[in-house]
């Protein structure tokens, strides 16, 4: 079983030299493709965060989801937006992830820190997806969510690699009846998400790896977080 998972433990499956070579490029590729991605959607990126920067400014809240790893890039979405990012893990210019300066009282005011906003996951909740998914429909686990908590000037954040997850788009749709912002990371030439147009700024990586797609989607969701807090610092 561990040589059919990770065939490159089995003795003899390779070499030292094949593997060093292999993550290299493997490395190097994703470098590219970050880059690539950065260059192509800067300007929809800064155009996505002001308008999100509004929607706060107006008391929207966040709502992030996705599946599997993307539902991990949906908790890190909501992570970064509610704590303001405290630690500066990441600030381009602070790479050691050490804050400039001390939290005040632990209230979110830590001087030259980001401020926290109103952003929660929807894939968190065990007892919730699981009771929507065995009582009513998988499909529906984010929409009903939406259903419940979102109101018109929110944002719904959908991650996804395909860009084809059912209940993922079932969230946009409910999102889109309820008058919220929505924004859409995809992959592989963003599937039925960029086909029915259900997400007003749409996030497209270039790539059918999904280990590629869920690294650049990193990047870009840190990037927009930032160009957010600018946005609303020039209020």
């Amino acid at each position: 079983m561990t040589g059919h998972l990770y065939p490159f433990l089995r003795p003899g499956a390779t070499t030292d030299e094949e593997l060093t070579r292999s993550t290299v490029a493997k490395a190097t590729e994703s470098l590219h493709l970050r880059l690539r991605v950065l260059n192509d959607l800067g300007p929809a990126l800064t155009a996505c965060a002001d308008a999100l920067a509004t929607a706060f400014r107006n008391g929207g809240t966040l709502f992030a989801f996705g599946n599997g790893g993307s539902s991990t890039d949906a908790q890190s979405v909501a992570h970064l937006f509610s704590t303001g990012d405290p630690g500066g893990a990441s600030n381009p210019g602070n790479p050691g992830g050490t804050s400039n300066t001390a939290d005040k009282g632990g209230t979110g005011d830590s001087g030259g820190a980001q401020p926290a906003l109103p952003a929660l996951s929807l894939t968190g909740d065990a007892a919730l997806l699981t009771a929507l998914a065995n009582d009513v429909d998988f499909d529906v686990v984010f929409a009903r969510q939406l259903a419940a908590l979102g109101r018109p000037g929110d944002i719904a954040v959908a991650l996804s690699t395909s860009g084809g997850s059912a209940n993922v788009l079932r969230g946009l749709e409910q999102a889109r009846r309820t008058g919220m912002v929505t924004v859409g990371f995809a992959g592989s030439g963003g599937g039925r998400m960029a086909e029915e147009n259900l997400a007003d700024h749409l996030f497209v990586i270039p790539s059918s790896s999904v280990h590629r797609i869920q690294e650049a989607q990193t990047t870009a969701y840190h990037v927009l977080w930032q160009l957010t807090q600018q946005a609303l610092d020039q209020r």
